[in-house]
């Protein structure tokens, strides 16, 4: 009981920094999957189709958690749910750990997905604990974190499989996650939940997971290609019932899961919009880039080994790590609107001119690393613009709901990738033909742009 009455108290350092290090750990598990990815193909004998499915199924499962996690963290104190879930999480790496065959490491990237919701709980606890000013310099040092994560996951995984096996790439970062997620639950004050005087709403929760699970499988398999526009249209009308059915419960909701009046604030739904905008484009480049590095030298790529892709891809990772922490910080001083115009600006040129150069690996590299820097900046600055907004008790989903967002929109880019090289393949040597890579980079630019024309429509309205 005393749990749920105190008062929170000022964290320190050594509870910023643990709760940073645990996002590192679990950036590193998330992210050890892309570049070893045709390696856990042959060492499974799956074909491609088979082992993208490895890398969605943790992205399907975030979506589908992290609204959740976060409205629980609003009811029942983030720190509480936050240890929870880093237990299911643990759980998830250790499976995938020990993982002998295809299904059973996709049971384990399932229960891994749930990773996602750590990062709302994480917001829910700074922002209890710390000022506004402090607290958003906080969340961008977590997120950033969190990205350097995706850094040391690209770096270890191919050494690790070639060097031990694939299975230690879960292992060891499992293995960081659970001493960490012990100091945090050592260190870290219990944050009071907010009080409320209804129950949860568990059909809300139910249909929004139902239909970020449907939006989701209905994503990646349409942009796989292969189906009949009616197997097309009935996608599409599930989800489209799934979301109607949810609003209409949160409307007649005495406790909603979601404040549907939250979501018409500006601030909510301008950056909702602004960042699928903005990780759409990401998502293209996270996607487009390897796949040019893996191409053959003998013709127009590279012929890069997985140790080498990631090489490649450590400026990014490290920009990105970086941007993270700036993007609170000029978030702070500038305003989410002013980070998200200059971040816009940088990335469109920068597709636009890799669409016209990327003979050579270095201006893959600089352009990796500059659309790196600028998604970071501009999603972060949007995260802790809205964070900072909000309500108290409505920190947790509302932050939920942009990282979701963040979510579908690269996997949404991914996809975009995909079926564009998919359509411009040779039929002689079946790889992507030049000219496909050039096409996705000129529409993740022009992707890129649209968010300029989002930014003036906002303010318009705003």
């Amino acid at each position: 009981m005393s749990e749920a009455v105190a008062s929170p108290v000022r964290i320190g350092r050594l509870s910023i920094g643990a709760l940073g290090i645990l996002a590192l750990a679990l950036g590193t598990l998330q992210s050890v999957v892309e570049p070893a990815l045709p390696l856990l193909q042959r060492e499974l004998g799956v074909s491609p189709a088979e082992g993208a499915l490895i890398g969605n199924t943790l992205l399907i499962t975030g979506a589908v958690v992290t609204p959740v996690a976060g409205k629980l963290g609003d009811r029942y104190g983030g720190k509480r749910v936050l240890v929870r879930l880093m237990a299911i999480v643990s759980a998830g790496g250790l499976l995938a750990a020990l993982a002998p065959n295809l299904p059973v490491l996709l049971l384990g990237q399932v229960l891994q997905g749930v990773m996602v919701g750590a990062l709302p709980l994480s917001f829910i606890l700074v922002r209890k604990h710390l000022p506004t000013g402090e607290s958003q310099v906080a969340i961008g040092l977590v997120v950033a974190l969190f990205t350097g994560g995706g850094m040391v996951g690209t770096l270890i995984a191919g050494p690790t499989a070639e060097r031990l096996s694939w299975h230690w790439m879960f292992a060891l970062p499992t293995i960081a996650i659970i001493a960490t997620t012990l100091v945090v639950a050592r260190l870290m004050p219990h944050d009071p939940p907010v009080e409320s005087d209804g129950a949860i709403d568990w059909p809300g929760v139910a249909l929004l997971s139902a239909t970020l699970l449907a939006f989701m499988l209905g994503l990646v398999t349409v942009t796989s290609g292969g189906l009949p526009p009616l197997a097309v249209g009935a996608i599409a009308v599930a989800v489209a019932a799934l979301a109607a059915g949810w609003v209409a419960v949160e409307r007649r909701a005495a406790s909603p899961m979601v404040d549907l009046r939250m979501l018409t604030r500006p601030a909510m739904w301008h950056a909702s919009v602004l960042t699928l905008v903005i990780t759409t484009t990401s998502g293209m480049v996270v996607f487009l880039l390897p796949q040019l590095f893996a191409i053959s030298a003998d013709g127009y790529g590279f012929g890069a080994s997985t140790t080498d892709i990631g090489l490649f891809l450590l400026p990014a990772a490290v920009a990105g790590a970086v941007s993270d922490s700036v993007g609170g910080i000029a978030a702070r001083r500038y305003g989410p609107r002013a980070v998200v115009v200059v971040g816009t600006v940088v990335t469109a040129v920068t597709m636009l001119a890799l669409a016209s150069v990327h003979s050579a690996a270095w201006q893959l590299v600089l352009a990796r690393a500059l659309a790196a820097f600028a998604a970071g900046v501009g999603t972060t600055a949007l995260l802790v613009g809205t964070a900072t907004a909000v309500g108290t008790k409505d920190i947790g989903i509302a932050t939920s709901l942009l990282v979701v967002t963040r979510v579908i929109g690269v996997a949404l880019g991914a996809q975009l990738g995909g079926a564009i090289l998919a359509a411009g393949h040779d039929p002689g040597t079946g790889l992507p033909a030049e000219s496909a890579f050039v096409t996705g980079f000129a529409v993740a630019g022009l992707v890129a742009a649209l968010s300029l024309l989002v930014v003036r429509m906002t303010k318009k309205s705003a």
